[in-house]
């Protein structure tokens, strides 16, 4: 099923048992990761003892077993030990005082025990990474950087001759989507390591003309061409952040680790980024980013790139990139994919205080401050902190309430700050200890004390920003009816403090008092309010168009409904029109104008009388929309509307249609519900002149096609997703009805519960 551009889902008590299973299972994946790494070495082993011992690996597992117990060292370590025994330990040569300068390559020292068996552990982990750019990475974190070297890249011989980047370490995105490919014409040191079959060494780079990746043209270098059972397969290149004397004990070195690449080019390579000089704009950012990239084949959101802040907080960049968003976010997924498919529906960025909203067992660091942003079709960047910047909790708090007394709670030091506004409204003398929010119950009313305790538990133990109006007894016996809109100060997951405003708001609750009393007078004006209300119902119900017969519609079966709000007399703009027009096709169409009230109704008529005058000049569904558009931007009070249009044709049963912003259309086919995604296209009256794209569908007899407004599937704690797979389920139960029962029961069963009306239309084809 194909899911709408609209909503978000929570994480809360639906999603819990899922989240749970997502996080178990990435934890598995990684455990797995760590004994593949583990039993790649001890392979090597047994393999080792086997040739030895000429026994059988299973004996020869057994031996090492029985070594590492003797031994009392784990096996893997003992594995290391036998394979470095063979093999030659790698040895790296520690980078002295100068090194990355001229002379500074420091002295050659054999490896302790514990670095050989570490350096050999590098080696294997590389040697069975997934992608090259993780097997680079792994050895240029644990083995290269000791040596001075800053960048590590692998390309890969292709059959024609050409380098192509397989992967790299230590590099920007923009460079290296500059060296994605080197020709044939190779600069002449790639010429000579391919030649000579031997390391190219450039303490002070290459000479001019030729250009080779790097910081600057002065920066050391080195060439390998990397072989694998006998034949040339790619070539690697080592790059140091200045000139460096490349001695023999550093070039031993850095050829023992090099030589690790050939078999890690044996690891399918990781797709460069499209677009690096974002990557590289991200990776100067001093805040956790990244960049989700949505497949094109499969719909689902992955992570293509994250920064190193971001890559800290999630535990290591290597571990998220290229997983789904629910793998590297099993907690926020659904918010992260309603954040993402609003940002590309709106066009504009979408803002979050922090995900999850509320601090639950299973949550770690949240993210806060999330912002995230459209890049173009298929990607939006995420951005967020990982502690609570003061300037926008406050703020947050300062737009719950106005004319404030300031407030903050430092957990860590124990230390409170009041600002002269929060000293006159608790009649304390300015200079004497200000009371942090835990400890205000002695001042509170004793029957206010649940409502202080209620806020406490939302900031501390929920961790979210709340609200509360208590009564303050003042040391000079007053009573003030005190506002208090607070918000938690998080360090990652802890709780570092406490900040927000008070306002004094007694005031307004004796102006209360005193609108209470003149209520008798505003009965009058009430009954009037309510009578008004109840003649623009009946205005909207005596305008809902009746369904026309059987035979004006071609042999199709149809069925409308229209249900006003919950609210007894608040009505609103939705509106349905069925329309047989003189060629033989047959209009469709639902809408909703934003609000309530007469100014909805009337426009509601309004636009569907236009619509049904436009209807008969023979255009397509894309032009009645733009035409409706001017409608909507000429109608009184500005409104804007969303709306569907479609037509059907008889003759070949294909459905042409348009959406200006509104809900999917639902396709009842054999029993399985499918909801049509519509052109991301918008609303009527944001803007003169758009375009509004048209899709076809294909019909079939014996098809249901629903055409609806949001009432039926909004909620007011749920998202719109939950909503529209609830009313697929319904639909799907009602396959056998007939079509009036149909939608009557489909109206019956519909979770919308936001106190807005809802229309409907069914078409059956027989």
């Amino acid at each position: 099923m194909i899911k709408p551009p609209h909503g978000a889902s929570g994480t809360g008590g639906v999603h819990s048992g899922s989240t749970a299973t997502v996080v178990r299972l990435a934890e598995e994946n990684t455990a797995l990761r760590e004994e593949l790494n583990r039993r790649h070495l001890t392979d090597l082993a047994v393999g080792i003892l086997a040739a030895q011992l000429r026994t059988s690996p299973s004996e020869a597992g057994e031996h090492l077993a029985r070594l590492a117990e003797s031994a009392s060292m784990s096996p893997e370590d003992i594995a290391a030990d036998i394979v470095n025994g063979v093999a030659g330990a790698v040895v790296v040569t520690a980078a002295g005082p100068s090194a990355g300068t001229p002379g500074g390559a420091g002295e050659e020292t054999a490896p302790s025990p514990a670095e050989a068996r570490r350096l050999r552990r590098v080696v294997t982990a590389a040697e069975v990474s997934d992608t090259v750019t993780q097997g680079a990475a792994t050895l240029l974190e644990g083995g290269l950087k000791p040596l001075g070297v800053e960048a590590l890249w692998l390309w890969q011989l292709t059959g024609s001759g050409c380098l192509r980047l397989a992967g790299h370490a230590g590099a920007s995105a923009l460079e290296a989507a500059q060296w994605s490919w080197i020709p044939p014409a190779i600069p002449a040191p790639i010429r000579s390591a391919f030649a000579d079959a031997a390391p190219v060494w450039l303490p002070t780079g290459p000479a001019a003309p030729d250009v080779l990746p790097g910081p600057s043209d002065r920066a050391a270098r080195a060439l390998f061409p990397l072989r694998l059972r006998g034949r040339t397969v790619g070539l690697a290149l080592a790059v140091w952040p200045g000139s460096t004397d490349l001695d023999d004990r550093l070039r031993t070195a850095v050829t023992e680790l090099i030589e690790v690449a050939a078999n890690v080019l044996a690891a399918e390579p990781l797709t460069l980024s499209e677009r690096p000089a974002l990557d590289d704009l991200l990776d100067a950012l001093v805040h956790p980013a990244m960049t989700l990239k949505r497949d094109r084949h499969t719909s689902a959101l992955l992570v293509e790139h994250v920064n190193g802040p971001a890559g800290e907080a999630l535990g290591g960049s290597h571990r998220a990139v290229g997983l789904p968003v629910e793998a590297a976010f099993p907690l926020l997924h659904a918010d992260l994919e309603a954040m993402s498919r609003r940002a590309h529906y709106a066009n504009f960025p979408q803002r979050a205080a922090r995900l999850p909203a509320e601090r639950t067992a299973e949550s770690a660091g949240p993210l806060l401050d999330v912002r995230v942003l459209p890049v173009d079709t298929d990607r939006t960047i995420v951005l967020w902190h990982t502690y609570t910047d003061r300037r926008t909790a406050v703020g947050r708090a300062v737009g719950r309430l106005q004319g404030l007394a300031l407030f903050e709670d430092d957990l860590a030091t124990g230390r409170s700050t009041w600002t002269d506004q929060t000293y006159a409204i608790f009649g304390m003398e300015r200079g004497s200890p200000p009371v942090p929010l835990s400890g205000l119950g002695p001042r509170v009313h004793p029957d206010d004390a649940d409502e202080l305790a209620e806020l406490l538990t939302d900031l501390v133990d929920r961790r979210k920003g709340a609200a509360a109006v208590v009564r303050v007894v003042r040391q000079d016996g007053g009573l003030r009816h005190v506002r208090i809109a607070a918000e938690p100060l998080l360090h990652g997951a802890a709780l570092s403090g406490i900040t927000g405003v008070y306002q004094d708001i007694s005031a307004e609750y004796h102006t209360e008092i005193a609108l209470t009393a003149t209520f008798d007078q505003l009965t009058a004006v009430r009954a009037q309010a309510s009578l008004r209300h109840r003649l623009v119902l009946q205005l909207q119900q005596a305008i809902v168009p009746e369904v026309p017969s059987l035979t004006k519609l071609q042999g199709l079966g149809a069925a409308a409904r229209y249900r006003p709000a919950a609210q007894e007399y608040r009505v609103g703009g939705d509106w349905y029109d069925i329309l047989p027009l003189p060629g033989g096709q047959v209009l469709m169409a639902v809408g909703d104008i934003a609000g309530h009230g007469i100014d909805a109704a009337t426009g509601m008529v309004a636009l569907r009388n236009a619509l049904r005058g436009l209807a008969f000049t023979g255009h397509s569904p894309g032009r009645l929309m733009a035409w409706l558009n001017e409608v909507t931007l000429h109608a009184a009070g500005h409104p804007t509307a969303t709306a569907v249009c479609a037509l059907y044709d008889p003759e070949d049963r294909t459905l042409r249609w348009a959406s200006a912003g509104h809900l999917p259309l639902l396709l009842l086919r054999e029993g399985t519900a499918q909801l049509l995604e519509p052109p991301y296209d918008l609303l009527l009256g944001a803007v003169p002149s758009p375009v509004y794209r048209e899709q076809t569908t294909q019909l079939r007899c014996g098809d249901t096609l629903l055409l609806y407004t949001d009432g039926l599937v909004e909620r007011r704690h749920g998202g719109l997703d939950q909503g529209l797979a609830a009313l697929c389920r319904t639909a799907e139960e009602l396959t056998s009805c007939g079509i009036d029962e149909q939608v009557d029961r489909l109206l019956s069963a519909a979770t919308g519960d936001t106190d807005d009306d809802t229309s409907v239309i069914a078409i059956r084809l027989g």
